[in-house]
């Protein structure tokens, strides 16, 4: 007998400090409507120096682990593309924050937005071999593109975090998947910049193609159609990027199931647009986005898009089970976004440039006011500092 397996639980996080496009806007001297209708955001995260991809991502896996669950997991595995470290994993720092067991196999995977559904397929076919294991899978991460850019408007971060397990309370994802990858210069960072390089128009372009490719795969492999399907959730570096892909495809359904599309992508990119660009994180806010805010029913099939530059995407599509929504704290999530605090452009500025310097130099952060279980408290002996309240 095949076992089901898929997403379990899944948690999310982001700090407790935004930015108004309204404002960036105007600081800008640009229309909010830019901002708002044309990329389609109205808040952007912003991350104080006491918040890194490890401690966001402990404070994700918080939500969801208990003492019984964290001696069940096998493997952590950690999609980023804001590593702090050329050579140890974040998934090592993490795994050691949360006091995982020893015998936990913990990988930091890297393929620009890319790196979480690795991880999620990786993890999937572990659990397959062994069903009484758990994976705890990661996407985190900080999207900045430097101030006064044109990619400033679609930066934010945070971090989601998912256990894939047997008979899973949430997705079971099913086994077929599609997936293509081209040496594409669309978007990098090299290993001397902290802000990311990109060609905003050309990037937009290729995720289409490539989403085009993988869905038109993904159908001859499965002989499933549009009409299979009760939501597609994107990859939303901005919530008009996953938009353009619906349409690509939405003249396929009928009329009352493009009505039933599209409220469905309005539901998945709410709390994306409130955030901002979670880089491998943003697939699966958007999918947490679907079940907190969407109308979904037992067996419906999800489909997914991911993708990160350089590039490689993948669609892959899953089932929503009876109890899905007992595997997230809708309420926790929903005071999380309410109760942020708005910060003035200076502010926000004043925060971009108080990350810590890249000279390897002490630093003690101003830690009183944070207010997240997990936190960054500095660095001693060019070693980071973690802290737990």
């Amino acid at each position: 007998m095949t076992v089901k397996v898929g997403i379990d639980k899944i948690g999310f996080y982001t700090p407790n400090l935004y930015l108004d496009m309204v404002d960036l806007a105007h600081a800008r001297g640009a229309d909010p409507a830019k901002y708002q209708v044309g990329i389609g955001q109205s808040k952007q995260a912003v991350i104080p120096p006491t918040q890194d991809v490890v401690t966001m991502a402990a404070n994700a896996a918080a939500q969801i682990l208990t003492p019984t669950i964290k001696t069940q997991i096998a493997m952590v595995l950690f999609g980023t593309e804001s590593g702090i470290d050329n050579s140890k994993a974040t998934a090592v720092y993490l795994a050691h924050l949360l006091e995982l067991s020893p015998q936990t196999r913990a990988v930091e995977l890297k393929q620009a937005c890319y790196g979480a559904t690795a991880g999620l397929q990786l993890a999937a076919d572990y659990v397959r071999v062994h069903p009484q294991a758990k994976v705890l899978v990661i996407g985190a991460d900080i999207a900045r593109y430097g101030l006064r850019t044109a990619g400033e408007v679609t930066q934010g971060g945070g971090a989601v975090a998912m256990l894939v397990a047997a008979n899973p309370q949430i997705l079971e994802l099913e086994a077929t998947s599609s997936y293509h990858t081209a040496d594409v210069m669309d978007f990098w960072r090299p290993t001397y910049r902290t802000e990311a390089l990109v060609d905003g128009k050309y990037s937009t372009n290729v995720y289409l193609d490539f989403f085009a490719a993988v869905w038109a795969d993904y159908q001859r492999q499965t002989k499933l159609t549009i009409a299979d399907f009760a939501a597609f959730t994107f990859h939303l570096p901005f919530t008009k990027m996953g938009r353009k892909g619906l349409r690509q495809i939405l003249p396929t359904a009928t009329p009352e199931h493009q009505a039933q599309l599209t409220a469905a992508f309005e539901a998945s990119q709410a709390d994306n647009r409130d955030v901002g660009n979670l880089y491998t994180g943003s697939l699966y806010l958007s999918f947490l986005s679907l079940l907190r805010h969407g109308h979904l029913q037992a067996g419906q099939r999800i489909g997914f898009f991911s993708y990160g530059s350089g590039a490689e995407g993948e669609f892959f599509s899953g089932l929503i089970q009876p109890n899905y929504r007992q595997g997230f704290d809708d309420a926790g999530l929903t005071d999380l976004l309410a109760n942020r605090r708005a910060v003035s452009v200076a502010e926000y500025e004043q925060l971009y440039n108080q990350q810590l310097s890249s000279d390897g130099q002490d630093m003690q952060l101003a830690v009183g006011q944070e207010q997240a279980p997990y936190y960054l408290a500095g660095r001693q002996h060019e070693q980071r500092v973690y802290r737990r309240q």
